[in-house]
């Protein structure tokens, strides 16, 4: 039992030494202002992340964290956690090519009112290594379905498909 215990130890030992961590997260900002209505809002989220490369394509990571949103006399916190898997389809010297596919969870309060939402997703991405220790991130757009539902009301369902950039979000990598 001993050895067995000494063995199981050596390989969580010789795991962790060659890990490929990494920490960061991204910051985003929103602004939306809406003719029609004179309606304008400004959303700032911040979302740190922590993550493990399996191997040169693979990666697993979690994102938690908060957005706040302001509109007209209103304010909106949400929390949110997001577990991904990432896959590096392409490499390109300093630069990589990568999509996240995850399941997200919202937790969203305006006022009294609160909400909660759930869905999967891919986001594609792109990371330039500025060094051996530092990469800059960058998601583009989102293929994904989403759904929310306060209490007492009817759920809402969204569909998100494209590359584009009203869904984009940037972030540092630190890597050890």
């Amino acid at each position: 039992m001993k050895k067995i215990l000494m063995t199981l130890v050596a390989v969580a030992m010789a795991t962790t030494m060659n890990a490929q961590w990494y920490v960061g997260g991204t910051v985003g900002y929103n602004y939306t202002k809406d003719k029609n209505t004179d309606v304008t809002s400004n959303t700032f989220k911040l979302l740190p992340e922590v993550g493990y490369n399996l191997n040169d394509k693979w990666a697993v990571g979690m994102k938690i964290g908060y957005a706040y949103t302001k509109f007209d006399e209103s304010k909106a916190h949400e929390f949110v956690v997001n577990p991904y898997a990432r896959y590096t389809f392409a490499k390109l010297d300093k630069v990589s090519f990568f999509a996240d596919g995850g399941f997200e969870y919202n937790y969203v309060k305006v006022g009294d009112e609160k909400a909660n939402g759930f869905g999967i997703n891919i986001k594609p991405g792109v990371a330039v290594n500025l060094n051996d220790k530092v990469s800059f991130v960058a998601h583009i757009g989102e293929f994904g379905w989403a759904s929310a539902k306060a209490k007492d009301a009817k759920s809402v369902q969204s569909v998100n498909l494209g590359l584009d950039l009203t869904s984009v979000d940037f972030g540092l990598y630190f890597n050890f």
